[in-house]
């Protein structure tokens, strides 16, 4: 699992093996969460930045950028290192992504990796990004296929804004994955 924030529920955590948490902010890590799945599952793993994991305690991995490692069976590599900024560098945090088998998840960042991207999970909305920087991100990227996240604060209108766009000048395969729903990746 990426980024078990305070957006996700804790039955979210229950069949994990490895946590993937790209950084600080609590839509993508929930602390009170974390504590709770690692105290169910003392053998699941979390691999995050190193200020981070220092501050997450014992038995957490510390990664960083071009690092490769295998999480749950997946091979994993971490990418990028910035959060996206806001305004006047802030939030001027570390931000992993992380390459999952071919799957790319940036967290809140638009870091172009320097390899091959099967599948992106574009982030649709936050305070540091803009529709058409969205779409230049995937289109940089060029990964066959791209799904939207990072969206709860957009509105149902607000949601098929972004998706129409993507559709029409993502040059991608670009979907909405119904919330509840999944999709077959081979």
């Amino acid at each position: 699992m990426i980024d078990p924030g305070t957006l996700s529920e804790m039955e979210s955590l229950s069949d994990a093996d490895a946590l993937l948490i790209t950084h600080e902010h609590d839509d993508h890590i929930d602390v009170d969460k974390l504590r709770a799945a690692r105290a169910g599952n003392p053998a699941l793993t979390v691999h995050t930045y190193a200020s981070l994991a220092a501050v997450l305690g014992d038995g957490v991995t510390a990664v960083a950028p071009g690092d490769t490692f295998s999480a749950a069976g997946f091979t994993v590599r971490a990418v990028g290192g910035e959060h996206a900024e806001i305004i006047d560098g802030l939030p001027g945090c570390p931000n992993l992504g992380f390459i999952v088998d071919g799957v790319y998840h940036p967290g809140d960042s638009l870091f172009v990796p320097d390899q091959a991207v099967d599948t992106l999970l574009v982030p649709a909305s936050g305070p540091w990004l803009k529709l058409a920087e969205a779409i230049e991100f995937v289109r940089a990227v060029s990964p066959a296929r791209a799904f939207p996240i990072h969206d709860a604060n957009l509105s149902e209108v607000g949601r098929d804004n972004f998706d129409g766009w993507l559709e029409e000048k993502g040059r991608t395969d670009y979907a909405r994955i119904p919330l509840g729903g999944s999709v077959n990746l081979c």
